[in-house]
């Protein structure tokens, strides 16, 4: 393992809320994410399942996690199902959890190999009524792809037709959107991660470098750091290309006199940074690109002070671009007589900053939970305003992670340079910047 595992004791805590919002009489049962196959006898890394992980701290494939608070059996009231190893596994994929190992990683007692799993459910289920089963609710997904718990949700359907079924996604999202200290420890670790490979790209970048050389230096640091490397697919676009939202080519050469905006973050134990700069190719700025990024910039500072405990996301959203709408005007980019006739179903704003400001960061870069409660203490999200302007290949937008606070916020990224100084500074040789 790579990473600073969390205490068991946050695991333990984890279940023990989940286990208070669930109906008497009831079962939770989740299952780790599948080893998905490329071509022929390839495969793609391993990424747990994030709710399991969460409620067990287990990051391997084939794991089951059973959750019955009411069982008349105390040691059944957690049971862990992990892959059993064997010598042959051992020589070709490495050693597997053992039956110890998993108990202390996740604080539940009670482990047993996955092949005993279908025994074990079934004595459980004569005693339950209500069967929690977790499913992709994301407000984003596809679910394209048949995961293993839609895959085991269809089986026990069929096989246990008159028990109640219950969603796990609401419960699971309202536990996850409140971070625990524990986790944003592991958060503030991705964060000082992308940290160190934003300072190496500094030093690096110069005209005639390519977008994907600019994403190998992250790479390298992020994975010399513990990090398994990007929490997400990077964008380094130079150029026209700072004006894509979710380019990800990263395959032109970066020309002087041009813009390169870079969206990575490392992750770190399955948490995830997610931070946007824009940096000028030869480590100045034109007066037109620090017109903009002072722009982008003001949008953020002030964002950040609106982004508070009890308010709704839209009305944020809102409040925000009224600030963008003033900034592009500034920037002579929109006119202020137009904007008091615009359709304010569809501001003017828009054609130049046309995502939205900010979203939960965790486990998921775009982390579960309601887009629609408010904002709570111990929240994480991201602040990522942007300006786009297509004509003149001017694409600014930046990005930091917050800790929502009773006070006021923590700047999960404070120490990443982001002021026009010190970003030229660092990357015209300034080291104590």
């Amino acid at each position: 393992m790579r990473y600073q595992p969390l205490s068991n004791t946050f695991y333990i805590a984890t279940r023990f809320k989940l286990a208070g919002k669930m109906k008497p009489n009831s079962v939770a049962i989740l299952n780790a994410n599948d080893l998905m196959p490329t071509n022929a006898d390839g495969t793609m890394k391993f990424r747990q399942n994030n709710d399991l992980f969460y409620l067990s701290g287990i990051d391997q494939e084939e794991t089951i996690l059973l959750i019955c608070p009411d069982f008349p059996n105390e040691m059944m009231r957690e049971v862990l199902f992990v892959r059993e190893t064997n010598a042959e596994i051992a020589v070709w994929e490495g050693n597997k959890l053992s039956k110890k190992e998993a108990s202390g990683l996740s604080g539940v007692k009670t482990v047993r190999w996955t092949s005993e799993f279908d025994q074990v459910l079934r004595s459980v289920l004569t005693h339950v009524d209500h069967i929690y089963l977790n499913t992709n609710e994301h407000r984003g997904a596809s679910n394209e792809v048949e995961s293993r718990d839609a895959r085991f949700m269809k089986r026990l359907k069929g096989a246990y037709p008159l028990h109640q079924y219950e969603r796990l996604a609401p419960l699971m999202g309202e536990l996850r959107s409140v971070k625990a200290p524990d986790e944003i420890t592991q958060l503030q670790r991705a964060c000082d991660i992308t940290e160190k490979g934003f300072r190496r790209v500094l030093e690096f970048v110069r005209p005639g470098v390519k977008e994907y050389e600019i994403e190998a230096e992250y790479l390298h640091e992020f994975v010399c750091r513990g990090s398994k490397g990007f929490g997400y697919e990077p964008i380094v676009g130079s150029g026209p290309n700072s004006c894509v939202l979710h380019y990800l080519e990263n395959d032109q050469v970066c020309q002087s006199g041009d813009l390169i905006l870079m969206d990575v973050g490392a992750e770190y134990g399955n948490y995830n940074a997610d931070m946007t700069r824009t940096i000028p190719v030869n480590g100045r700025f034109t007066p037109r690109q620090r017109a903009v990024y002072d722009a982008v910039l003001r949008v953020m500072r002030e964002a950040e002070k609106i982004l508070r405990p009890g308010v709704l996301l839209q009305e944020y959203q809102k409040e925000v671009g009224r600030l963008m709408e003033s900034e592009l005007i500034g920037l002579d980019l929109l006119d202020k007589h137009d904007v008091r006739k615009q359709d304010p179903s569809n501001p003017l704003y828009r054609k130049y900053f046309m995502h939205g400001t900010s979203h939960p960061l965790g486990l998921d870069v775009h982390d579960v939970g309601s887009v629609y409660a408010p904002v709570k203490t111990g929240m994480v999200f991201t602040i990522e305003p942007g300006i786009y302007i297509r004509e003149e290949s001017i694409g600014i937008r930046l990005e930091n992670n917050y800790e929502i606070g009773e006070e006021g916020n923590t700047d999960l990224m404070a120490e990443i340079p982001i002021e026009v100084e010190a970003i030229e500074g660092l990357m015209n040789g300034e080291k104590d910047l």
